[in-house]
């Protein structure tokens, strides 16, 4: 009886859930945007203060609109993960990368692995499964 329901759920949720990797295409530009400059604080591309890319260039760099692109940046200041110099710029502050880094960790744990690791041990897998041999 279930896979008739789901043969009937034609929304992205269902593919989402069947194929968790594959990109939500409704979710919000600003929050792909603020997912892919939040990676780039946590990897170190933007180190602890370093000038975030102006709004236009980050706007042209992407294919956004800059609106869009204020919106995102306008989320790390209210988190206060960046501050804005008038004039100059916006710049991430000390210890951004590591709360975001203790942010994107809880949200995984809470939003993406309950389903992976569903995912599992209905395909019988286990964490050694997962390591690579020597």
């Amino acid at each position: 009886m279930a896979l008739k329901h789901l043969a009937r759920d034609t929304s992205n949720d269902v593919c989402r859930r069947m194929n968790p990797n594959r990109p939500n295409p409704n979710r919000p530009v600003y929050l792909k945007l603020r997912d892919q400059i939040a990676a780039a604080i946590i990897d170190g591309v933007y180190a602890e203060g370093a000038m975030l890319p102006s709004v236009r260039a980050l706007a042209a760099e992407q294919g956004a609109n800059p609106l869009t692109v204020a919106k995102a940046y306008q989320q790390f200041q209210n988190d206060g993960l960046v501050e804005v110099q008038r004039g100059v710029g916006m710049y991430v502050v000390r210890g951004a990368a590591e709360r975001l880094r203790m942010t994107e960790r809880e949200a995984f744990l809470r939003e993406e692995w309950p389903e992976i690791r569903s995912r599992m041990e209905r395909l019988g897998l286990d964490a050694a499964d997962l390591a690579p041999t020597a």
